[in-house]
């Protein structure tokens, strides 16, 4: 073995192993291409279909989002709308309602200004009949006293206060 060795040239290949391993690659390359590049082949273009299918659902999915993007901001602004409108009523609402208190309270104050007030009158017509019964009796007594006779008679009595009680007003009026 050394010596056939010693004969070969260390650079240049030996040709039976050329021609074994030019067949062995030639076998590879027909499995790989009748078995494994189909395949691959396969996965690839199923990896693509996946991709772009994604996108195009990617695409159509960001589309129905600005759709309902701009729904909801329709919505929203009739919403916002709708909000002033019934902010606006309540507050006309609460407005007229402030009027209408206001006015019965005006209405129970005149009313109660109104009662106070005759009821006023009348116990001033009271005091001024009770101070003419009482200044009228003590008219006659220091009257009587100062007479020196008896103004007993009811008609005389009543007379006498009566000029008493005139002369007292025009006094007063002046």
């Amino acid at each position: 073995m050394y010596l056939a060795a010693e004969g070969h040239n260390p650079i240049l290949p030996i040709w039976q192993e050329m021609v074994i391993g030019s067949i062995s690659f030639i076998l590879l390359v027909i499995v790989l291409l009748k078995f494994v590049m189909p395949r691959m082949e396969a996965m690839y273009q199923a990896r693509v279909d996946a991709i772009e299918g994604g996108l195009k659902r990617a695409e159509a999915a960001q589309a129905e989002a600005n759709q309902l993007l701009e729904q909801y901001r329709a919505q929203l602004a009739e919403v916002r709308t709708e909000a002033a409108k019934i902010r606006d009523d309540a507050r006309s609402d609460a407005e007229g309602i402030r009027q209408d208190i206001l006015a019965k309270a005006r209405e129970e104050s005149d009313r109660i200004i109104a009662a106070g007030k005759e009821q006023l009158a009348a116990e001033r017509a009271t005091i001024v009949r009770e101070l003419r019964t009482e200044v009228g009796t003590l008219a006659v007594d220091l009257a009587s006293k100062i007479v020196g006779e008896s103004l007993a008679d009811e008609a005389r009595r009543k007379g006498t206060v009566d000029r008493f009680l005139s002369g007292l007003e025009s006094a007063g009026a002046r």
